[in-house]
């Protein structure tokens, strides 16, 4: 194993079965990974229901459950400057070696650093999307397959389900 610390970022809006699966084939290859909590401001969105705080603890608690413990949870809030985000992440984390993304923006950035970028395989896409899964939960669909236990259970303590179905709904008037 190389001794070197990673680096990824994602929305995990939430934190799926394809997330852990990332994660783990990464610890595969270094001592230890950065996990960046992307877009931390944002939360009770459709695009972003849950905050920072809450992927922060569905991330924790489910690798910790999961026996892994060579991980940093950072939020990193939008700079909306993409010619600063790589300093921005890099003022918030410790030093990294390497940096795990499939997003072409954030290989571009961070190649323009130095940095080693490295894309994953995409796992189950079909299933393991935050998009997919948010949308099974509005409606009312199996969704608790497609995340781990850990998850689930934070979403039922959060009663996520009925903010996320509160958020879909409109006030315009129906045709």
């Amino acid at each position: 194993m190389d001794k070197e610390r990673a680096f990824i970022v994602g929305r995990f809006q939430p934190f799926h079965n394809g997330h852990l699966e990332i994660i783990r084939s990464i610890l595969k290859h270094n001592a230890s990974v950065i996990i960046g909590i992307g877009s931390a401001q944002y939360s009770h969105t459709l695009k972003d229901p849950f905050t920072a705080g809450e992927r922060h603890l569905m991330i924790s608690t489910t690798l910790e459950r999961e026996g892994i413990f060579q991980f940093y949870l950072v939020p990193i809030e939008d700079v909306n400057s993409n010619p600063l985000w790589v300093a921005h992440v890099e003022s918030l984390t410790p030093g990294f070696n390497r940096v795990y993304t499939n997003n072409p923006l954030v290989t571009r950035l961070f190649k323009e650093k130095n940095y080693r970028v490295e894309s994953m395989d995409m796992i189950n896409r079909s299933n393991w999307s935050g998009t997919h899964i948010r949308e099974k939960m509005i409606k009312n669909q199996d969704w608790r397959s497609d995340v781990p236990r850990a998850v689930a259970d934070i979403i039922d303590e959060i009663d996520g389900i009925s903010r996320i179905q509160d958020l879909a709904k409109t006030d315009e008037d129906t045709i």
